[in-house]
């Protein structure tokens, strides 16, 4: 039953997005079985995350091997606490979205190929955080996009194909980086499973080449790197945040960029960390491919913050600014990663504070998103000249706003606070450790980075909500039910921060899942799979 449930999210939005596709002539069933679909789909996360992870018998972790041919022959989907955490955070915010989309998007546009093409973004996401080896991840990687291109030419306009084209483009040849290094690996290691891996890099690390194993895994950290958004890889977001359905934006900022970071968590921590393998990288101190990746990991992290900071304080609309700001958002992320790299000692520290922020991140620019889809179906527009005085107009959606606006800034007791708080810790922690120029270098970006989301967080709102009414919002309609919709998912913000205990022991576990190379291991390869 336990192997089941790790199957089933991927079963579910997949049946779903046949079941859209089925009814195309029948638009109305159609929205209502995509929202149904999306339900049930959170409901079998739910249920799994509570059954292998969060309850008092749980295992921890389960193994299912699809077709009972056995890891690591087969294929294996492997749920533990790290990847129920990020199911989580796909399934809060795919609900939010669809539901958004049904008020949101034109009728028009929404038949036919929206609901089914948006099932299949949460397909791609869900395999990839349950994928148990390299190419299965590669695969459940092109699936999420060939997905995502279609959103980010969706509305067929020059820059919607301009963005779609420099997308394709992009991650094509960062697919092709991944196919050369899973390859590479796979001549290097022996075997793309996951576990397997790890079990020969701690066994017999004499039989594994140290320069080809750093090099193609600086590879694979580079498709990862891109998939993030994080810097210099970030040229893609904002054009294809501003050119995708908000909804869709939502995801792709909040769940989709998270598939980038998980996968440089699980490979280099869960498969890399153990590895008795001896590397020599020129400029790097590293003596292991995890310590190889700290620096090199936290200046991509650093310029992230620092990046998308500056252009989102520069942005005149509301989309601008929260695609911008989500380079600088991943880059909050990245930092306690690159410290976790660098220090044993704050290991789990370091994996804590992402998952919190990216939790946070997930939740609160999701909300912002979706304000901003508000904003455009009253205004016609997001531009931050134009949307004035929409606190007279909706002082629902003003106080939504200020939630969402408050937790990006990080004022307590909202989501977004802990998550910052937790950074910050892990960059003092690592400064008091070890007070070298990098250290304090971190801290200094990090303060800078912090001002920079008050200030950009506060020109929009004083812009959009507390300016003079402008003459769209004031003739502009308000669709009540889609502002009602998305004051829930503000409301689910102040919940996460006011009860924030079980989140923090939920993240806890999944930081300890993934530094638990052996129980990894035994799960997938001991016999404890199904």
């Amino acid at each position: 039953m336990t192997g089941t449930l790790v199957v089933a999210p991927l079963l579910v939005v997949f049946g779903t997005a046949v079941a859209t596709l089925a009814v195309r002539s029948r638009p109305r069933l159609q929205r209502a079985t995509s929202v149904a679909g999306v339900a049930v789909y959170a409901a079998a996360v739910a249920a799994l995350a509570w059954t292998v992870v969060l309850s008092p018998d749980a295992p921890g972790a389960v193994a299912y091997q699809v077709g009972g041919i056995r890891a690591p022959h087969g294929i294996t989907l492997v749920a533990d606490a790290l990847s129920a955490f990020m199911l989580s955070l796909a399934a809060v915010v795919g609900l939010y979205a669809v539901a958004v989309s049904v008020r949101f998007i034109d009728r028009r546009n929404q038949r036919t190929y929206y609901h089914p093409t948006f099932q299949l973004l949460l397909v791609g996401v869900t395999g990839a955080f349950l994928a148990g080896d390299l190419f299965n991840l590669f695969v459940w990687f092109e699936v999420t996009l060939m997905a995502s291109y279609v959103f980010v030419a969706f509305y067929g306009g020059a820059e919607h194909t301009a963005a779609a084209m420099r997308y394709l483009v992009l991650n094509v040849l960062g697919s092709v980086c991944m196919l050369v290094a899973v390859g590479g690996l796979y001549a290097t290691v022996g075997t793309l499973n996951m576990a397997e891996m790890a079990q020969r890099l701690v066994a017999s690390p004499a039989s594994v080449r140290a320069a080809p194993l750093v090099g193609f895994g600086a590879l694979l950290f580079v498709t990862f790197a891109l998939k993030a958004g994080l810097a210099p890889f970030q040229f893609w977001v904002p054009a294809a945040y501003r050119a995708a359905p908000m909804p869709v934006a939502a995801v792709l900022a909040g769940v989709t960029k998270k598939v980038g970071i998980y996968a440089i968590v699980r490979l280099y921590f869960t498969v890399f960390a153990g590895a008795a393998v001896s590397v020599r990288v020129p400029g790097l101190p590293g003596t292991s491919p995890l310590a190889a990746l700290a620096p090199v990991l936290g200046v991509a992290a650093a310029a992230s913050v620092l990046v998308g900071g500056i252009g989102a304080v520069n942005r005149d609309s509301v989309d601008g600014l929260l695609a911008y700001s989500s380079i600088g958002q991943v880059g909050f992320i990245a930092v306690p990663i690159a410290v976790a790299a660098a220090d044993p000692s704050l290991r789990r520290l370091g994996l804590l504070a992402a998952l919190i922020y990216a939790l946070h991140h997930a939740l609160t620019k999701g909300l912002l998103f979706f304000v901003a889809a508000v904003v455009r179906d009253v205004a016609g527009t997001t531009r931050l000249a134009e949307v004035g005085g929409l606190g007279q107009r909706s002082p629902i959606l003003g106080a939504v706003f200020f939630v969402g606006g408050l937790s990006l800034v990080g004022i307590p007791p909202l989501a977004g606070f802990f998550g910052k708080l937790l950074v910050f810790e892990v960059a003092a922690a690592r400064l008091t450790a070890a007070p070298t120029p990098a250290a304090v270098l971190t801290v200094l970006v990090l303060l800078v980075g912090a001002l920079l989301t008050i200030v950009y967080t506060t020109r929009a709102w004083m812009s959009s909500v507390w300016g003079v009414e402008s003459e769209r919002v004031e003739t502009g309609s308000v669709d009540r039910p889609l502002v009602a919709l998305v004051a829930t998912l503000a409301v689910l913000v102040v919940a996460v921060g006011v009860g924030f205990e079980p989140v923090y022991r939920f993240a806890d576990a999944a930081a300890g899942a993934a530094l638990d190379t052996d129980g990894y291991v035994e799960v997938v390869l001991g016999g404890a799979g199904t």
